[in-house]
C-alpha cells in the first residue's frame, strides 16, 4: 500500500532529476522497475562492485526514490512508486503551462 506524497515543491524535483540524471542510477531504477530486488542480485545484473552500487542506492534512497528493508545479511530494494507519482505529477503540471503564451511587453 502506497502513501501519496505532497505536490513536489521544486527543491525536491531537484532532488529526484539529480538522482535520475546519473545513467548508472538510472539503470538501477529500470532494474527495479519489475519489483524488488536483492542487492546480491543488483550487483550482479548491472556488473557493479558492491561499494560503487552501494554509493548509488544511498543516492537513489536518500532522494526518496527507494526503500529498503533488510533480510538476515541482504538489504532488499524497491521503488518508491509515490515518489515516481510526485514527480509524475510535478512534470505534468509544467507541461500543462508550458504553452501559456507570455504576457505583452509595456
Amino acid at each position: 500500500m502506497s502513501v501519496a506524497m505532497a505536490p513536489l515543491q521544486v527543491e525536491q524535483a531537484r532532488q529526484l532529476l539529480k538522482a535520475l540524471a546519473d545513467p548508472l542510477r538510472l539503470r538501477v531504477i529500470e532494474a527495479l522497475g519489475d519489483g524488488e530486488r536483492c542487492v546480491c542480485d543488483l550487483t550482479t545484473d548491472l556488473g557493479l562492485s558492491q561499494s560503487k552500487l552501494s554509493f548509488h542506492l544511498k543516492v537513489l534512497k536518500q532522494a526518496g526514490l527507494l526503500a529498503d528493508r533488510q533480510e538476515g545479511r541482504w538489504i532488499y530494494y524497491r521503488l518508491r512508486p509515490e515518489a515516481l507519482g510526485a514527480l509524475q505529477g510535478w512534470i505534468a503540471d509544467l507541461a500543462g503551462h508550458c504553452s501559456t503564451p507570455a504576457q505583452p511587453c509595456p
